[in-house]
């Protein structure tokens, strides 16, 4: 490259969370003088919750622009030249410049970079199947997906809705559809809703969704998408039934958005995601970054890879890569696996490994499920709830904990977070210091109550 040092270009392809964290953390640690900043974002909108879709399509949250955290105006503002509804086409990594397209002329350029970071995202997986494409059929992973939902629920008069898959996406868009008034069918690949889950658990959110009104057809696969005269959507097949649907949401989960990458020779792993190194830089490329959704990342549990499309993590990334391309040193160590939603007033959380994990991994387990309260059981409000903990055989390791349950049940998942971030025992657990009072929890709190039966368990084995 013949620019000099004093002015560095980073480009930046990708405009959400990691994306734009990396730039506005570079952007602190170094002036417009030092570093030119270049994103690119082929949608409309910048450093949103794609999190918050599902509360928005509802109802909860009444405003689209209540989850844009930062507009491209903002971004401008900080000397970020940002360029929306431009599309990148193509990594040249050896002559280190991208071509882009601008989405509404449809001009193309190419700009040069001296660091890149790669924040594509995700992309909902979509079923190779007869009328999948058809109009009323949404996935939402964007901000421009869950608009275009919304404009479709509010041109059709039925009221009947299919889901398709029950993961959290499946479970949430469920509920905001009930919110909606719609009549919701889901319809599940899986045994059980919530395959992030042990079924045992699982089973427990499907009674509840079921109490809530919602079909649950489980063991059953979505064969076409059925359409009517008009070529819209009326109704989804699976290989024994019919289910009627004016709109269809596909809630089947989401794949590294990693083809640009992959055409530019970037190493992927197996499950489609970029590999980086702790400081998120992509293996085997000094100048290139990636973060975010489309990179898989280090299970602290198990030891292995894996992709865990969440917003908490692709900021952190962001961050951690902001802090490397301004000249500062930061470093993302891996996860745990932690996640928590809900379903109406079901709180449903994780963290950690399941039994099938622990299995891949090749850890001998025991397992503990305790039924417990969020609060004092003679304390006004309390509600059930049910935990279950994995423990490795022998030295006690916690392994996992999945937690299901009325208000106050979700967060609870945070202690084993914790703990297993910290390699503890379940020995080591039962004396944790947790704060207690009759209006929070039982003087035993449920979590606790786990980590007592689960160490009771291993020091049998």
């Amino acid at each position: 490259m013949n620019m000099s040092a004093a002015n560095e270009r980073l480009v930046v392809i990708g405009g959400d969370a990691a994306g734009m964290s990396a730039a506005s953390q570079a952007r602190r640690l170094k002036g417009p003088g030092e570093l030119e900043i270049v994103a690119f974002e082929r949608g409309h909108f910048t450093s949103y919750s794609a999190c918050g879709i599902p509360y928005w399509v509802g109802g909860d949250v009444e405003e689209r622009d209540q989850l844009i955290a930062r507009t491209p105006e903002e971004h401008r503002a900080r000397d970020i030249d940002l360029r929306m509804r431009t599309e990148v086409m193509e990594i040249d990594v050896a002559g280190q410049r991208v071509r882009a397209r601008d989405l509404d002329s449809g001009a193309e350029s190419w700009t040069s970079y001296d660091k890149l970071v790669i924040a594509t995202g995700a992309r909902p997986i979509r079923p190779q199947m007869p009328g999948a494409d058809a109009p009323g059929v949404h996935g939402v992973q964007t901000l421009d997906d869950g608009q275009a939902l919304l404009d479709t629920l509010a041109r059709t008069r039925g009221r009947d809705a299919v889901v398709v898959g029950a993961g959290y996406i499946g479970v949430e868009m469920a509920e905001a559809l009930i919110n909606r008034g719609y009549e919701v069918t889901v319809v599940n690949r899986g045994s059980e809703p919530m395959s992030t889950l042990d079924a045992d658990m699982g089973r427990l959110v499907h009674e509840a969704m079921e109490g809530m009104g919602i079909t649950m057809v489980n063991d059953a696969e979505v064969t076409k998408v059925l359409t009517g005269d008009d070529g819209r959507v009326r109704a989804v097949a699976t290989e024994d039934a019919e289910y009627l649907a004016d709109v269809v949401v596909l809630g089947i989960g989401v794949r590294p958005e990693t083809s640009l990458a992959k055409a530019a020779g970037l190493t992927v792993g197996q499950h489609d995601g970029l590999l980086t190194d702790l400081a998120m830089r992509v293996r085997g490329h000094e100048n290139i970054w990636a973060g975010g959704d489309c990179v898989e990342v280090l299970d602290l549990v198990s030891g292995q890879e894996r992709h865990v499309a969440l917003g908490t993590h692709a900021n952190k990334h962001g961050q951690v890569i902001g802090a490397n391309v301004g000249g500062g040193y930061a470093t993302f160590p891996g996860v745990v696996g932690t996640a928590v939603s809900k379903v109406c007033d079901l709180e449903i959380a994780r963290t950690g490994l399941r039994e099938k994990d622990a299995r891949r991994a090749g850890l001998r387990f025991e397992t503990v499920t305790v039924e417990s309260t969020s609060r004092a059981g003679y304390y006004p409000g309390a509600s059930p709830m049910t935990v279950k903990m994995l423990a490795e055989r022998r030295t006690g390791r916690l392994l996992g904990v999945q937690i299901v349950g009325r208000e106050g049940a979700g967060k609870r998942v945070d202690i084993a977070a914790v703990a297993l971030t910290a390699g503890m025992t379940v020995e080591a657990m039962t004396a944790l210091d947790l704060g207690y009072a009759p209006p929070f929890s039982p003087v035993w709190d449920p979590v606790l109550v786990a980590a007592r039966k689960a160490a009771l368990k291993v020091r049998a084995t």
